[in-house]
């Protein structure tokens, strides 16, 4: 692990618009530099880097941080690979941290896979451009499917010879140790025998996200029956074939910039479509699709578009995959190729630019693709066409966005010609079971009756008695005010937090006759100081889990040293955190992307308005946080104690006396 010592250094010396400068062509505007975002294609400038607070923001995706953070971003590293580039820019010896025997180990044995890993695509490569028999069989093979040199070498390219040990013994010349040539799979012990796991095959190196070799995927070349065509590496401490996908390394960044991602089945539909100029691409490796390789897109995009070949069999096979790109969230799309082409054949056979209209024409939603196909098998057999819409809505329910379910039950019903209102008393029962399901496997819930809705369905339905909910999503508006008004705080807290400001404090007084007189009191005080002290009193907490986390990181700070230091918000190891505190802090420079002062128009600072502005969010947190209590106490047809009745009483007061402060009609 790196040392805490290592990662000071890295931060004290990084200069993000050097950094960045790398990257992105800055012009200087103000105190700060603007250019144009990495991430869209865009022609008026909307990120901003700020030298004095160390920060960037894109305005346009929203995206934001330090120079780590545009690193992991921009260059998609880890979190170590952004400060280990760092360090070696600015010429910091990186220090590790003492690690038990244990941990020790364990990296050292993936070290080592790794470095065997990577020997072996450099052998594989090198053996196949400067022998005569890679030339003749490997090299001549990649040339015939099309492949240039720079392609071949963009992919690491190589052959193994049809030799039964060729790898082996150069690996074990150079020093390596069989143990971890057997641990990576490319070579196979039996006894005291060892052998080349890809003898005679063209090689297909499969990197990381960040370019380390994982492992291999291997075509033979012979017309061997009792060899399988393909074959990869096994399952190891570094390669686990259900959490990659090919490609992925060379595709990243295009993905990141087309904000969508081709996703195809093979080591060739791949290449094919690079070299073609679709670089937005990745494979499953001939695997069914996972959680895992939809996770890692879902890093680098929201949108992913699966390619499907003219084979119908499958395409019924691979469709099984769209559920779970939808339970992640994605956008869904389909291109299905004509019948007798995939990707690869159909690349070869048009130009570039044939390519790329057809992927952009022949896509379609994936609920228009789902039903055209299952249509076909229904034969207008009402029974058939009942499971269709049935498998049609099992789909939709695994989407998590509501108003993206709505929509896509009007379109499932517009094209199959059956109600809305029977599309989404199905969905209902979907989704109904799965919460079910979900509450089934809650230790919290023993003794389930199968035949009655789960606890949750009860208080969903008490909820929209009382207005939260509508529709069976929580009312936006509630959310809505409560996160802003948190926000706010957290926002005021960064920017002012340290600043010392005069307040202005109600006194309510009453004489012995029972007659109430209001005074006023003037004190000074810190902001961080004013804020806490008030939600203290509350005993507050956030909704938002990341805004309470900053939070509670403020108070520790505060307990310490009396001071917040914003520095430790923006590096922060939690990306979450960096990329909020940045967007919040960026914020107030956005206005020099417009450049107002050229224009005469005076941008004025918040500071001055701090003695109303700080009592104005607390107030207003205050009366939503009352009003919810008021609504979660009454219940239609419930009948109320004289307690009950007081305290709703006392909550309705307390309501109308803050609005009253914040000018509000009740």
């Amino acid at each position: 692990m790196i040392s805490r010592s290592t990662i000071d250094r890295v931060f004290e010396s990084a200069r993000v618009e050097e950094v960045i400068g790398e990257f992105v062509q800055l012009k200087k505007a103000g105190s700060n530099f603007k250019g144009l975002s990495p991430f869209t294609d865009e022609k008026s400038p909307s990120f901003m880097v700020s030298p004095v607070k160390q920060i960037w923001k894109d305005f346009s995706t929203g995206k934001g941080g330090n120079s780590v953070s545009f690193l992991m971003e921009h260059e998609h590293y880890s979190y170590p690979e952004a400060l280990k580039w760092l360090a070696k820019k600015y010429n910091i010896e990186i220090e590790e941290t003492e690690q038990t025997d244990e941990q020790k180990e364990q990296t050292n044995e993936r070290e080592s896979m790794f470095l065997v890993s990577n020997f072996a695509k450099d052998y594989f490569h090198d053996l196949m451009l400067n022998t005569n028999q890679g030339k003749a069989i490997g090299l001549s093979y990649f040339k015939e499917r099309g492949f240039t040199k720079e392609t071949i070498k963009k992919f690491d390219l190589g052959y193994c010879l049809d030799q039964w040990d060729n790898f082996t013994k150069a690996a074990l010349t150079k020093g390596y140790d069989l143990k971890y040539l057997a641990s990576t799979g490319l070579t196979i012990v039996k006894e005291n025998k060892q052998f080349d796991r890809f003898k005679s095959r063209v090689m297909f190196p499969i990197h990381s996200m960040s370019g380390r070799i994982l492992g291999f995927g291997g075509r033979i070349l012979t017309a061997d029956k009792k060899a399988a065509k393909y074959l990869n590496s096994p399952e190891s401490d570094i390669y686990h074939k259900s959490k990659i996908l090919y490609g992925i390394y060379q595709a990243k960044k295009e993905i990141a910039k087309q904000d969508n991602c081709y996703l195809v089945e093979g080591y060739t539909d791949v290449i094919s479509f690079n070299q073609s100029g679709i670089e937005n691409v990745v494979a499953s490796s001939g695997t069914a699709l996972t959680s895992d390789q939809i996770r890692l897109v879902n890093r680098l995009t929201k949108n992913i578009t699966v390619l499907f070949d003219g084979d119908a069999a499958g395409i019924r096979a691979s469709i099984r995959g769209i559920d779970l790109i939808l339970e992640q969230g994605m956008n869904v799309k389909v291109v299905q190729f004509p019948d007798g082409e995939d990707p690869d054949s159909f690349a070869k056979s048009h130009s570039d630019i044939e390519l790329k209209e057809y992927l952009d024409t022949a896509a379609q939603d994936f609920i228009n693709f789902k039903v055209s196909l299952l249509l076909k098998d229904s034969n207008n057999d009402p029974i058939k066409k009942a499971t269709v819409i049935r498998d049609i809505v099992t789909s939709i329910s695994k989407i998590p966005d509501g108003i993206q379910r709505e929509v896509y039950v009007q379109e499932c019903s517009r094209i199959m010609d059956i109600s809305e209102r029977v599309l989404f008393s199905e969905l209902a029962q979907l989704l109904k079971k799965e919460s079910f399901q979900k509450a089934k496997t809650n230790s919290n819930y023993n003794n389930v009756d199968p035949n009655q809705p789960p606890p949750e369905y009860f208080m969903e339905q008490d909820a929209t008695k009382m207005g939260l909910i509508k529709g069976g999503q929580i009312s936006s508006q509630k959310i809505d005010q409560l996160s802003i008004l948190e926000n706010e705080i957290i926002r005021i807290l960064l920017l002012y937090g340290n600043e010392e400001v005069e307040f202005i404090e109600e006194v309510i007084s009453i004489d012995e006759e029972g007659r109430e007189s209001t005074t006023e009191r003037k004190y000074q005080n810190l902001v961080s100081a004013e804020i806490y002290l008030h939600l203290q009193e509350d005993e507050t907490e956030f909704t938002n889990p990341l805004f309470q986390e900053i939070y509670t990181e403020m108070i520790h700070q505060l307990n310490q040293s009396e001071k917040l230091e914003i520095d430790k918000f923006v590096n922060n190891k939690n990306t979450d955190i960096a990329t909020t505190v940045t967007s919040i802090l960026m914020d107030e420079e956005k206005y020099e992307l417009s450049n107002w002062e050229s224009k005469s128009i005076e941008v004025k600072s918040a500071l001055e308005a701090l003695s109303k502005a700080v009592p104005d969010v607390i107030f207003n947190l205050r009366r939503i946080l009352i009003e919810r209590l008021v609504n979660e106490s009454l219940v239609e047809g419930k009948e109320y104690s004289n307690d009950e009745k007081e305290e709703i009483m006392s909550y309705n007061s307390l309501r109308i006396r803050l609005s009253e402060k914040l000018k509000r009609v009740v």
